[in-house]
């Protein structure tokens, strides 16, 4: 049984098919597709349609029992795992051996305000409720007389300048720059970013080459960033600062951060900063037939003693394939095989022409950076690479037209922190 269908329990899902085409796998998610999150800024900017990362489970894993639903309750010495449909009903079933892939949560500060008014990033909801968010305040902005309510709906505010928030900003500027075309009455209006974090330097876990290059793209088109300082406090027409300034918007973007799903710790078993503690070999320490991957695993990182492998989509998807082997391994009495793996660089996508990568640690910026960031993301798609790729070149001759949908409500969306995003494992740091 394998629970959760991120980037670490897809993987699994597809290797256990693969090296076990004998033995009942079960694969329980909220989704019937998989979600390939590095994208996931290109649905918000319209650059990509939502169905494009999203791949079909079913389709890709034939020999796989798909339960839609989320695991509620997990009993590790009775082989049990309950359950509960998109309906509610709850069920309960058996296994023999377990890999824990539930993903992450929001991580959310004890801010006064933000889970009221900010809107997380994690999910195709959230992506499509931030696009006709942006189209929204923009179509409004262009009808008032109120200058002041002009300003504040042209002003967008995005908080963690990690992978996604820097995504968000990036791809999230250019977004109103197309809309602006679109709305005569906003032509000299105009439209203020800001990206605020407590780090000292965007993207603060890569290269100090990195996030210059992303900084310097973002300061190119106007986006403030705004370093060493967050949010204090949030309203719903305005927020303020650490450091005491006050920004009128409509618009905040929780980009903060995640923690591992709390399933986690109502197992009761040993955590290191809120993950599973397993051997090398991805097996939860004192229980043998229990494997844990990607963002709710703690895995020892043999390449650096000492630490835990990061929450990445990089490690997440190897640790996946590995425990799919050392299952098979485990059921035939072989020896199981520790993780190790190397990071391969970094890919930050800044939108247009730009980017910057670290393919091998070969550093690259702009145009060969999009080339080789593009590459990297169809290569590991694991379905809809023509469709993508179609839509990449057709958007590069003809940029895309945003229109409201009107298919997410807001009251869908609400920022919270106590269960997992239905459709995320490991957020933009899975362009690593």
């Amino acid at each position: 049984m394998i629970v959760g269908a991120g980037f670490a329990g897809y993987h699994a899902a597809r290797g256990l098919q693969k090296h076990a085409p004998d033995a009942e796998i079960v694969l329980i998610n909220p989704t019937d597709y998989f979600l390939y999150v590095p994208l996931l800024p290109e649905v918000a900017a319209g650059i990509l349609e939502p169905r494009r990362i999203c791949v079909s489970l079913p389709d890709r894993l034939p020999k796989v029992k798909l339960l839609l639903g989320t695991a509620t309750h997990i009993d590790i010495d009775g082989h049990r795992v309950e359950w509960a449909d998109p309906e509610g009903r709850l069920n309960v079933t058996d296994f023999d051996r377990l890999v824990l892939a539930a993903g992450s949560v929001n991580k959310l500060l004890p801010i006064p305000g933000v889970a009221e008014y900010a809107h997380g990033f994690r999910s195709i909801s959230e992506a499509l409720f931030l696009r006709d968010h942006i189209t929204r305040q923009l179509e409004l902005a262009a009808v008032t007389s109120d200058r002041d309510e002009r300003d504040a709906r042209c002003t967008f505010v995005v908080v963690g300048a990690g992978y996604t928030g820097t995504e968000v900003v990036a791809q999230g500027q250019l977004l109103t720059k197309r809309l602006v075309r679109q709305l005569p009455a906003l032509r000299n209006q105009p439209m203020r970013w800001l990206v605020a974090d407590l780090a000292d330097r965007l993207l603060p876990g890569l290269s100090p080459r990195m996030s210059k290059t992303a900084e310097r793209v973002l300061r190119k088109r106007g986006v403030e960033v705004r370093l060493g300082q967050s949010v204090d406090n949030a309203g719903p027409e305005c927020l303020r600062l650490t450091t005491g300034e006050e920004i009128t918007t409509r618009s905040l973007i929780w980009c903060v951060g995640v923690r591992p799903d709390p399933l986690v710790d109502a197992l009761s078993l040993p955590t290191d900063h809120g993950r599973l503690q397993v051997h090398e070999t991805l097996v939860v320490r004192g229980r043998s037939h229990v494997f844990a991957v990607g963002d709710c695993a703690a895995v020892p990182d043999v390449t650096r003693p000492g630490s835990i492998t990061g929450m990445t989509a990089q490690h997440a998807q190897r640790q996946g394939k590995l425990a799919a082997r050392n299952v098979v391994a485990s059921l035939r009495g072989e020896d199981l095989q520790p993780y190790k793996h190397h990071d391969l660089g970094f890919l930050v996508d800044l939108g247009g022409f730009q980017a910057a990568a670290n393919p091998l640690h070969v550093p690259l910026s702009g145009p060969a950076a999009k080339t080789v960031t593009r590459g990297y993301h169809l290569y590991s798609l694991p379905g809809n690479r023509t469709r993508t790729s179609t839509d990449w070149a057709i958007n590069t001759i003809m940029p895309p037209r945003a229109v409201q949908l009107g298919l997410v409500d807001a009251s869908r969306v609400r920022l919270e922190c106590t269960s997992p995003s239905i459709e995320s494992q490991s957020l933009s740091d899975a362009a690593g």
